[in-house]
């Protein structure tokens, strides 16, 4: 073999090797991504939205919390029921009196009170302190029927002779047909 095929062979091994193999790929050059985010819409609410609580700029002028006069404005501005003639069955209306004084009574747990049961002035003085009594023992079991400890409540029946009410007609009559709930221990001031 002569010295021109050898240099063409090996040129053409060279050639064929060179293009039996897979370049390298160049590396990919990253450049920065610019972000945008989408537009919010903001919709305005179909409710106006509720305001927070605001501070009093008043004193509390009210009666003082845990007081006698708080029990009595707490219970719808008395601290007594009333009762039809002859009557000592609670109404509706006394039994929502006594519901309120109740959730008081549940509120301060350390006041205790006498219930008193009142009678106007007519029928005799035994009789009416039996049902001013009975009157008393209504008024305590509602209580205790809605939470009351009875530990905490006593009765007392002053029957016609703690009148409320001097006048004697019907509307003095009615004032005087009374259950009353004395707090005796336990209030504030």
């Amino acid at each position: 073999m002569n010295i021109k095929t050898t240099i063409t062979a090996g040129l053409a091994a060279v050639l064929l090797a060179a293009c039996a193999t897979t370049p390298e790929p160049e590396p990919v050059k990253e450049e920065p991504v610019e972000v945008v985010e989408a537009p919010v819409e903001v919709v305005p609410p179909s409710e106006p939205e509720a305001l927070p609580p605001t501070i009093p700029t008043q004193p509390y002028t009210g009666p003082v919390p845990g007081s006698a006069e708080d029990f009595a404005y707490q219970a719808g501005g008395d601290s007594r029921v009333y009762f039809g003639y002859d009557r000592y069955e609670l109404s509706a209306e006394a039994r929502d009196a006594l519901r309120k004084q109740a959730e008081w009574l549940k509120l301060y747990a350390e006041v205790t009170a006498v219930i008193e049961g009142n009678a106007d002035e007519r029928g005799t003085r035994e009789y009416n302190l039996a049902l001013g009594a009975r009157r008393a023992e209504s008024v305590k079991d509602f209580l205790v029927s809605q939470g009351v400890a009875s530990s905490r409540l006593t009765t007392v029946s002053y029957g016609k002779e703690r009148p409320i009410d001097g006048r004697s007609n019907e509307e003095g009559w009615s004032r005087n047909r009374n259950g009353h709930t004395n707090l005796i221990s336990g209030t504030i001031g």
